[in-house]
């Protein structure tokens, strides 16, 4: 079987079980279990160390900043969410319904909530108090990517069977269903006008739909491998893609014409991400290193070592300033990054 998906079944068969009691929905933590969360790391940019954040017992799978920064939210193969103080590493919730690996977690656009997609489910939190308040529940397969539209009103989902799934996020009804990969969708995620999406699937292609009519616009064709990563810039004039051939790929998002290949991981690309600014491009990948790159000459600007493990997801702070890792050593990393702008 393919790596990932190889990886998916082990956590799977490790964390079988029944969904937990409504009692469990979500704990928060004690002063005292928070003063024993240790934040440790090797020094990184600058000289700055990266805030390391411990709790999981398991991959850490997907990682988000809330809107505002000053939360993350984690989503794991121990079948938990955590919710994260940005800036202590606290952990202030634990959210623990899905019955077995979480492999996708977004909060909403104005921050209140938090989507997660697991085995066959897409589930909806609020997002302080971490109850849940809706299971989406028509995917046949493995739910493997989640993101909310731009406004909040609706919610996108890929998953191993291929097709994808928009939903209401007030009713939770699914409105539509695409249909074109010819295997596993590994990522999906809106345009930041909510007109679009952009898919990233095992038949190494990339496919642009219409988010309204569901109906396919574009196949971005180059990747060699799996393409396992997908995000807009913000001013949805450009796509990055992260593949298992080891390459970033920026495409664009009118036309379809890839205009950079960004070489320099040692092994599968997970996970990418445009900055606010549109500047710059971090990915992650199962060489163990976080690598930010400028998104228009794809010069690499910095690699961040510091996880035992492979890393699966990576997202960029609101500001720009920081960077959240997450890796199959059970860790969150955050890394300060602020050092980039002050050297110019």
């Amino acid at each position: 079987m393919r790596v990932l998906l190889g990886l998916l079944l082990i956590g799977i068969a490790g964390c079988g079980g029944e969904e937990t009691s409504s009692g469990d929905v979500a704990t928060r933590s004690s002063p005292v279990a928070a003063a024993d969360q240790k934040a440790t790391a090797k020094k990184s940019v600058g000289g700055r160390e990266p805030l390391t954040l411990k709790g999981h017992s398991n991959f850490v799978s997907s990682v988000s900043f809330s809107p505002d920064g000053k939360r993350i939210v984690s989503g794991s193969f121990d079948q938990t969410l955590k919710v994260w103080d940005a800036q202590t590493g606290q952990e202030t919730l634990t959210l623990k319904r899905h019955s077995r690996v979480v492999a996708s977690v977004s909060f909403s656009p104005d921050g209140k909530r938090i989507v997660s997609g697991g085995f066959n489910t897409v589930k909806v939190w609020n997002a302080q108090t971490g109850q849940e308040t809706l299971t989406l529940k028509e995917h046949s397969s493995f739910v493997t990517s989640v993101s909310f539209s731009p406004g909040g009103n609706r919610i996108v989902s890929g998953s191993y069977r291929g097709p994808l799934k928009v939903w209401d996020a007030q009713t939770g009804q699914e409105t539509l269903t695409f249909k074109g990969h010819a295997g596993l969708v590994y990522s999906v995620s809106f345009s930041p006008d909510g007109k679009r999406i952009v898919s990233g699937s095992d038949d190494r292609s990339l496919k642009v739909w219409d988010a309204q009519t569901g109906q396919k616009t574009r196949t971005l064709k180059g990747h060699s491998g799996v393409v396992s990563s997908v995000s807009f810039s913000p001013d949805g004039k450009r796509i990055a893609s992260g593949s298992f051939d080891r390459t970033v790929k920026v495409w664009d998002a009118q036309t379809g014409q890839e205009t950079l290949t960004l070489k320099g991981h040692a092994n599968a690309v997970t996970s990418v991400s445009f900055s606010p600014d549109g500047k710059r491009i971090v990915s992650g990948s199962f060489d163990r290193t976080v690598k930010v790159w400028d998104a228009q000459t794809g010069q690499e600007t910095l690699t961040l070592k510091g996880h035992s493990d492979r890393v699966y997801s990576v997202s960029f702070s609101p500001d720009g300033k920081r960077i959240v890792s997450g890796s199959g050593d059970n860790t969150l990393k955050v890394w300060d990054i602020s050092s980039l702008d002050a050297s110019k």
